[in-house]
């Protein structure tokens, strides 16, 4: 009797979880009535065409999803992802019109766990008159002059530090991010590496595995390590703001970005509270540590893969060293004297897309082009389906750092019109330039200091974010060692 009832019990909660897709898949149909939407397909009930999306990126193909799409509804589309109804956009003209009018007809809107791992301080997660606030002051403290006059002395110091230790097989992106994440906190708040920075590397690593993973501790340990490294984290950051404070009220200052925070005090209505900066520095961590280092590492694989580039950029920084000496450190005039370097910076940039695109919800109906978006529908903007579309740059597929090199012929449409690596409107990324830079010292120490070969083959992943498989392990050797070798080699 119990069975039965069992088996009966089972058999209607099948029914109802059918019933309620079911319903979800007309309600899906029924919001189209009326509308002239994008084409497309939304898949299967609830699910979706998340699959394929998922699949399709594990693909060596960097626009699998897209390419398909494109092909069969242009590049305007709908479909239906991680539970929603989505737009997804290969459009460069529809992409700067959903960045544009970031806080008018859309907003940013991201997976719950990365929303739950950043704090809802998070540059990334705020809106409105503070995100405007918050945006600016980061801005203020990485543009051109702030680089020039007091962070490059640092970027250069450091990235020499940390390369100092490289010998024989060295696995490239570990040490990228190792690099970058000294840099960044150092900008943030004025600490050279030590036991310290370390550990709080450490647990940075496991909050950022856990950003795309299920938002549920029980059902996914990834997140569960994620949240619990995440508190450690906001617990460290709580402590030297703490102690900053009480550095400021005995009229003690750093020029870092937390002294810029703490300079908030009194202004604009008062200054922010303990939470507020943890969340905001705990972000910026992010966005300082995890995609530039991936650009410098795929940098030098394109350039690896690329030897004409190479011979090139190592003759641009060759002359730079001569100039400089070979102890003495970079200077604002060497980076702008890297015309070549930042055709390399612009390329990899273009090829590698380590931000795919950004994601946004329509906060009202929207029409564009010709189509409807319902309100609460999100948008994708896709940055690498226009960077990698062969109507915007020949062979689109190629790393060509040559394309970037000012071209004189009339009428020609610069690259840079449908170029965005970095977003736009509001929310573009305030550190661009301070990224520029650092790339382009690491690639000035690491082709003067050093030649390579791949230990192995390295290929490319594109989901979540791109990346290489096997963190691209190369066998290095310093230059100033290499040299006598094979002069006594060619001598006998």
């Amino acid at each position: 009797m119990s069975s039965s009832i069992l088996v009966y019990s089972l058999f209607s909660l099948l029914i109802s979880f059918v019933s309620f897709l079911l319903l979800r898949s007309s309600t899906v149909r029924f919001t189209r009535r009326g509308r002239r939407l994008p084409p497309g397909n939304s898949g299967l009930p609830f699910i979706g065409e998340t699959l394929q999306l998922i699949s399709a990126y594990k693909t060596e193909n960097p626009e699998p999803f897209m390419d398909d799409r494109v092909s069969k509804f242009g590049s305007v589309f709908t479909t239906h992802v991680f539970g929603e109804p989505t737009v997804f956009s290969a459009d460069p003209e529809m992409n700067r019109f959903i960045l544009q009018n970031e806080g008018k007809l859309f907003e940013s809107s991201y997976p719950g766990s990365i929303s739950n791992l950043l704090g809802r301080h998070s540059l990334l997660l705020m809106r409105g008159s503070l995100h405007k606030r918050m945006h600016s002051l980061t801005m203020s403290f990485a543009n051109s002059s702030i680089i020039k006059d007091h962070l490059l002395v640092d970027i250069d110091r450091l990235v020499r530090l940390n390369m100092d230790s490289w010998t024989g097989r060295v696995l490239l992106l570990d040490e990228a991010k190792k690099i970058t994440f000294h840099l960044t906190v150092k900008q943030l708040m004025s600490f050279d590496p030590c036991e310290w920075t370390q550990k709080l590397m450490k647990e940075y690593v496991l909050v950022i595995e856990g950003f795309f993973s299920v938002p549920l501790r029980i059902f996914s340990p990834t997140y569960r390590r994620a949240i619990q490294a995440r508190t450690k984290v906001a617990e460290a950051l709580s402590l030297v703001v703490r102690e900053r404070r009480k550095e400021s009220e005995r009229g003690e200052r750093k020029n870092d970005m937390l002294g810029a925070l703490l300079d908030e005090e009194g202004k604009h209505g008062g200054g922010f509270s303990d939470e507020e900066i943890v969340d905001f520095l705990l972000a910026l961590l992010v966005a300082g540590y995890d995609t530039t280092s991936t650009i410098m590492t795929l940098a030098v694989k394109f350039l690896t893969e690329t030897p004409l580039a190479l011979v090139q950029l190592k003759e641009e920084h060759e002359e730079i060293r001569a100039r400089r000496g070979e102890t003495e450190g970079l200077i604002w005039e060497d980076y702008k004297s890297m015309p070549f370097t930042q055709c390399v910076v612009n390329e990899t940039l273009r090829v590698a897309n380590i931000i795919g695109g950004v994601f946004r919800r329509a906060i009202t109906d929207v029409n564009m082009k010709g189509y409807s978006i319902p309100k609460g529908w999100k948008v994708f903007a896709s940055l690498r389906a226009v960077h990698l579309n062969q109507e915007h740059f020949k062979d689109a597929r190629s790393f060509n750092p040559w394309r970037w090199q000012i071209n004189d012929t009339p009428g020609a449409t610069s690259p840079a019109n449908v170029f965005t690596p970095f977003g736009g409107g509001p929310r573009r990324c305030p550190g661009y330039e301070l990224a520029r830079v650092e790339l382009s010292v690491f690639l000035h120490h690491i082709v003067t200091r050093f030649s390579w070969i791949p230990a192995e083959q390295d290929k490319l992943v594109f989901f979540p974010t791109t990346r290489t498989k096997k963190r691209y392990p190369i066998i290095i050797q310093h230059r100033a060692l290499s040299r006598p070798c094979k002069e006594s080699i060619e001598a006998k």
